[in-house]
């Protein structure tokens, strides 16, 4: 049986991939992601079981907030759903309720 506290972590790193699948689909967004973190998009499938590399797919969003709201438009996301995943996958600490 998960904890509530897995949940919470496993709604980040959904969070986080979702962050990812949004990139693969805006071109702009995803060449701009590349190019600042140097990774290749053969690069990324492994990548992605990667707690750091989540945390920073989060992180990315959070640098610009033009990006943060196309990404929570496009998703029905909350931008406080965002910053509770990136406070979790970052372990910047509890984030509270995922409501």
């Amino acid at each position: 049986m998960q904890s509530q506290k897995d949940t919470t972590v496993n709604d980040a790193e959904s969070t986080a991939v979702s962050v990812l699948a949004w990139l693969a689909g805006e071109p702009e967004h995803f060449s701009r992601f590349l190019s600042l973190t140097g990774m290749a998009p053969a690069d990324l499938r492994a990548a992605a079981g990667n707690r750091s590399f989540l945390a920073g797919l989060v992180e990315f969003l959070m640098g610009h907030e033009p990006t943060l709201m196309a990404f929570c438009e496009a998703t029905g996301a909350t931008p406080e759903r965002v910053v509770r995943a990136h406070a979790l996958l970052s372990g910047a600490g509890a984030a509270g309720d995922w409501s």
